[in-house]
């Protein structure tokens, strides 16, 4: 497994780690806590880690977390190796943070499991193994969880770690998240159905899982929509129906919506043409490092689009459009 990959898994995981409190005030928490019920403990340790009904305290979560899974609360320990691995209310400490990932893993904690494989990606708390992380990510995909899944496809599309490349291989996997409701992989298969990599080439079938993945509020997946309306692949083009779904997704920060947007206000194509919403989007993504974005929005203060006209502001853009590599850029910059 790559350490890039390892890292943006545990961005998930401690993310999705604490799941909703259950109805109760913090008074009837609290007591239950003090009472030496794990329950109770784990509620009030929520309540401080998401500053629910009391004021954010991460040692104090670290504090109940401990208390509750020393009572053997499996996602108290799931969440306590969390805090050890960020260091957020307790000293940093990978050692610590694997000793909990694995009795939580013990009782069948998959989250705890797919910890424990990035952990073994990154050489945190153990000598770096990734036919060890392999095997727990494995573990836990196997006892049905998506996200797991999900990274096993990933890393057999890329063929990074010890996984080894094998499309046919990841498909299978994003397919299988994918029929348990998992956006990520419906977007997946359905950009494996739309190049035909590890899978049979029908744009039909691509359309119909990102559509899924699309309603569900994933961001690329409303961006892989407005692409297929946008060249009519799979679908009947429809500029208007482009623009609805990029905005979708420009509304949940994906950049290269957000450009393409953009493009549609500054020709008039699928929407009414409109400089200054154009000019708006671009800077969106630009200043989020869009390099397209960049060179766009240099291009509009160039011409004075939406905006005054502005060499020197132009050129700026251009410049760190330039510095990535777009070739546009370059070609402005030398006729500036």
């Amino acid at each position: 497994m790559s350490k890039r990959l390892a890292t943006l898994l545990f961005v998930l995981l401690t993310a999705v780690a604490a799941p909703a409190l259950q109805a109760g005030s913090v008074d009837e928490d609290r007591a239950s806590a003090e009472q030496g019920d794990r329950d109770g403990q784990y509620r009030l340790a929520q309540r401080y880690a998401a500053g629910k009904g009391v004021k954010r305290d991460a040692a104090m979560a670290a504090d109940w977390y401990r208390k509750a899974a020393l009572q053997g609360h499996m996602k108290a320990q799931t969440n306590l190796g969390n805090l050890y691995r960020t260091g957020k209310g307790v000293g940093k400490d990978y050692g610590e943070a694997m000793r909990w990932y694995r009795k939580a893993a013990g009782q069948g904690d998959t989250k705890s499991k797919i910890n424990i494989a990035m952990m073994y990606a990154d050489g945190q708390g153990v000598d770096m193994d990734e036919a060890k992380g392999l095997k727990w990510l494995e573990e836990a995909a196997g006892e049905g969880d998506t996200q797991a899944m999900v990274h096993l496809g990933n890393l057999y599309r890329t063929g990074k770690g010890s996984a080894g490349k094998n499309l046919a291989e990841s498909t299978l996997w994003f397919r299988l998240a994918a029929t348990k409701g998992d956006a990520v992989a419906q977007h997946n298969l359905g950009l494996s159905y739309f190049t035909g990599k590890g899978n049979t080439k029908d744009y039909a079938e691509s359309v119909q899982w990102h559509r899924k993945a699309a309603k569900k509020g994933y961001p690329p997946a409303e961006y892989s929509m407005g692409l297929r309306y946008a060249k009519g692949n799979g679908v009947k083009q429809d500029a208007s129906e482009a623009a609805s779904w990029y905005r979708k997704a420009s509304k949940h920060g994906h950049t290269g919506a957000q450009n393409n947007l953009g493009l549609m206000y500054r020709k008039g194509e699928g929407v009414k043409q409109d400089y200054g919403e154009a000019l708006k989007l671009f800077r969106q993504a630009a200043e989020r490092g869009h390099v397209h974005a960049q060179f766009n929005l240099g291009n509009m203060y160039l011409k004075g689009q939406g905006v005054t006209q502005d060499r020197q502001e132009a050129k700026t853009w251009f410049t760190r459009a330039a510095e990535k590599g777009h070739k546009g850029a370059k070609k402005a910059l030398g006729s500036m």
